[in-house]
């Protein structure tokens, strides 16, 4: 979603060497840098109506072909599309395209929001320290009592997101603490409470 349409159609379809002023070598594009693979699109929805139009008929010929090429590629990619509003509201308000949609549907998950699966904190939090622990060579057992009350009560707006940075700035705030106390929480938790 952060790229503009012709950005992230040379970012999923890559270019050959000369397509475009600049384009001095060919680069391979996601679909086929994952071959064999997945690829995820996140936040899909934010797509540009354009690009969504190209993405589709990627998707029903199996094939992709890079921006200034002529030959196509066999597509050989498992798709995962996500996306944090209601797809159905934005086919409903034209803003996305209703054949993309279907074609995206194949199979559904609704993963509810953070604030509405409270029990998965402890867990994500608990992963988030150990990689951060690993990562910035710290030995951080886990949460106090009071910091895990208190990111049980926060409603995370951000998500998991949100709570991934929590946990990377506690860690990093840490000065050598068994624990992660709520003074080394970031401050801006603190204030949307």
């Amino acid at each position: 979603s952060a790229l503009p349409g012709d950005l992230l159609e040379m970012e999923l379809f890559g270019h050959e060497k000369g397509a475009f002023t600049g384009s001095v070598y060919r680069r391979r594009g996601k679909f086929e840098q994952a071959a064999g693979g997945t690829l995820v699109l996140d936040e899909i929805g934010d797509m540009e109506p354009p690009t969504q139009a190209k993405l589709l008929r990627v998707l029903e010929e199996r094939k992709v072909e890079r921006l200034g090429g002529g030959e196509s590629f066999p597509l050989d990619v498992r798709l995962l599309a996500c996306s944090s509003q209601s797809l159905v509201q934005r086919v409903h308000n034209g803003e996305f395209l209703q054949d993309l949609y279907y074609r995206l549907k194949e199979v559904h998950l609704n993963i509810p929001p953070l604030r509405e699966r409270k029990e998965d904190i402890p867990v994500l939090a608990d992963y988030f320290l150990s990689l951060y622990n690993q990562q910035y060579h710290k030995n951080i057992k886990g949460l106090s009592d009071a910091a895990l009350q208190f990111l049980l009560r926060h409603d995370w707006p951000g998500n998991v997101r949100e709570l991934h940075h929590v946990v990377k700035c506690a860690v990093l705030m840490n000065d050598g603490s068994e624990l992660v106390w709520l003074e080394h929480i970031p401050l801006d938790i603190h204030l949307s409470e």
